[in-house]
């Protein structure tokens, strides 16, 4: 992952939409503590640092000793819920592709509302449609892929109001699906699928990938092959 993820399509694309996610949905102006969980080898850390401090949390050790070293941070280590963090301290908790992962997702929501503060808000992005399901989700050690319904009643019950929802990576969800259909068909697993393309195929999927950016903060999307969400703790009001 951390040889791939400078360059891939899918990597630099997700970082420009997520990036723009956050400057239309930030919690306040100005410089920002965060914390990203699961931060695996730490290829978000430097888009997140734009925006202000960065604290992040890997439980893989291997993953967490190359974050540590690629970004100059003391990356916590250790499982949701049970890791030491500070109460009432952060105002942007992002988990990109970190959810599904993850057995009781509510509950390491739950316990990571506490540690937002006032005003703090959520991003997660995670894998949507359950019907693309396949061996790269095995590969990666997913526990579900979403749909909106799905993501939305986890972070209802770990008690936050959802304020924006975005599909994206739709444009490439035709190609997704064929190629998905034919591992099927021919008995393949899919999971080897995280490689670099040739060049100038990845400096196109780079730019389809990425121009996506706006219609995700405007939710424009009906569908894709992931998701996006910010949100905020309940406080009663309505989610919509």
């Amino acid at each position: 992952m951390a040889e791939i993820d400078r360059h891939h399509w899918w990597f630099v694309g997700r970082r420009k939409i997520l990036t723009a996610l956050i400057e239309r949905f930030r919690p306040r102006p100005g410089p920002m503590r965060i914390l990203e969980v699961g931060c695996g080898t730490g290829s978000n850390i430097e888009m997140l640092q734009q925006f202000g401090m960065v604290e992040a949390i890997e439980p893989d050790d291997h993953a967490r000793a190359f974050a540590a070293q690629r970004t100059g941070l003391a990356i916590k280590g250790g499982y949701l819920p049970n890791v030491p963090l500070e109460d009432g301290a952060y105002d942007l908790i992002v988990l990109l592709d970190v959810l599904e992962h993850i057995p009781d997702d509510v509950g390491a929501l739950t316990a990571l509302r506490t540690k937002l503060a006032p005003g703090g808000r959520l991003l997660l992005a995670v894998p949507a449609i359950p019907a693309l399901w396949s061996g790269h989700d095995v590969a990666h050690h997913h526990q579900r892929r979403y749909t909106a319904k799905t993501l939305e009643a986890a972070v209802h019950a770990a008690g936050f109001r959802r304020l924006h929802r975005a599909a994206f990576n739709s444009l490439m969800l035709p190609a997704i699906v064929g190629v998905r259909l034919v591992n099927r068909l021919l008995g393949r697993t899919g999971g080897d699928d995280d490689r670099v393309p040739a060049k100038p195929l990845n400096r196109l999927l780079t730019a389809l990938f990425g121009a996506e950016r706006h219609a995700a903060v405007r939710g424009l999307l009906p569908v894709g092959v992931s998701l996006a969400l910010v949100a905020e703790p309940d406080s009663g009001g309505s989610t919509r």
